[in-house]
């Protein structure tokens, strides 16, 4: 398969995946406040959430990058997400409800490092900031679809959470279907990558947890800064209470809303993508100033509740796509999966800090929570400008 087909169908197994979880992220907060779960508990349950999701990361990304094996990896993790999902709606408690997330976010865990690995060794042929930014825009058109078809389902069944997370299961059996393909008709897709295209040898240190494998000190000062501006990222199941809270939004609006952050998000992997790889890492110092902007979300103010999402879904985009292509650039295969995954860690930590610190600003006032996403940005701007300029440097 040509590396580009191989993107594109990898793409797709991807938006399948991105209409379940997804779909069930963009209501996990309304149906948890339905639960009794209050203000703090939907932040730290998101936080917790995205830190499985991206921190368990670097323990797979080791396991990955020692076995090799990167297909039964990704397909293990796929499988986790598609079982937990409909069981979700199913429990009608807060305690399973609260497991069965964590088992989905732990399934984004098992499979990320080695999908990103696959991907990577297609993208030395395609372009790196395309061929991540591409994957991007179609796994958002899924987490498009995903809850569109939820907000369709809530519309016509007011409230009912378990049809809503029921009938995920259909993209989640496509997408095992099309995993399956793939993986025969692909099996060894590290022979996209020649040898002569790895990122050539730099000074490098071990990590803070382990002697090997070994990664650039720019690297780590890089993924820092990523945990920084992580902190000053809301996460929408808190935005999607603020929306009910303050009457903003009704049941059927929210996966509206949460559509409109990935169409954007889609959309802006491409464009940013593109920007990456023609004027190179220096496009990042936009996202910091995009995630100071997108606290407008927490307003009272419905056209600012909008728009905030919709600059919300332009920060993640980025930090889903080109992000990890700078990774790509500094980082050689040989300790690439291990270097996601430290990138997710570092993330998912910065997230988990954001759900905690911002659900507890929000019980105080939106406007503390607003406060505190401005200024933990402001910090991540310097702190991005002073390590891109080395990147750039190298």
């Amino acid at each position: 398969m040509r590396p580009w087909r191989f993107v594109v169908a990898f793409g797709i197994v991807s938006l399948l995946a991105d209409m379940v979880y997804e779909g069930a992220r963009s209501i996990i907060g309304p149906y948890l406040a339905t639960l009794g779960a209050s203000a703090t508990l939907v932040g730290l349950v998101a936080g917790a959430g995205e830190f499985i999701g991206y921190g368990l990361r670097v323990v797979t990304g080791y396991a990955v990058g020692r076995t090799r094996r990167y297909w039964t990896w990704t397909i293990l993790g796929y499988a986790m997400t598609v079982l937990s999902v409909p069981l979700i709606g199913v429990t009608g408690a807060l305690a399973p409800a609260l497991v069965l997330y964590g088992t989905e976010r732990l399934g984004k865990a098992v499979r990320s490092p080695a999908k990103d690995t696959l991907l990577s060794y297609a993208a030395a042929k395609t372009g790196r900031g395309s061929a991540f930014g591409v994957h991007q825009a179609l796994d958002q058109t899924g987490a498009l679809l995903g809850p569109l078809l939820l907000a369709a389902v809530l519309s016509w069944r007011e409230g009912d959470y378990r049809l809503a997370f029921a009938i995920l299961a259909v993209p989640g059996v496509l997408l095992m279907i099309m995993l399956a393909w793939l993986r025969s008709r692909v099996p060894e897709p590290r022979d996209y990558e020649s040898p002569d295209q790895e990122p050539a040898p730099s000074e490098t240190q071990p990590s803070p947890l382990a002697a090997a494998p070994r990664l650039p000190v720019v690297f780590w000062q890089y993924v820092a800064t990523v945990a920084v501006l992580s902190a000053g990222v809301a996460s929408f199941p808190l935005i999607a209470f603020h929306a009910l809270d303050r009457h903003l939004a009704v049941d059927a609006t929210i996966p509206l809303l949460f559509a409109l952050a990935m169409a954007v998000d889609g959309l802006s992997g491409v464009l940013v993508g593109r920007l990456y790889d023609a004027y190179g890492s220096r496009v990042l110092i936009a996202v910091t100033l995009a995630a100071a902007a997108a606290a407008a979300a927490f307003t009272s103010n419905v056209t600012l509740l909008w728009v905030g999402v919709a600059i919300w879904g332009i920060v993640n985009g980025v930090l889903d796509s080109t992000v990890k292509a700078v990774v790509s650039e500094i980082v050689p295969s040989s300790t690439r999966a291990s270097a996601f995954g430290w990138l997710a860690l570092v993330r998912g930590l910065g997230l988990l800090l954001a759900g905690g610190l911002l659900g507890l600003a929000y019980e105080a006032g939106p406007e503390w929570a607003m406060t505190l996403i401005v200024g933990i940005n402001a910090v991540a701007l310097v702190g991005l400008v002073l390590i891109l300029r080395r990147i750039e440097r190298r």
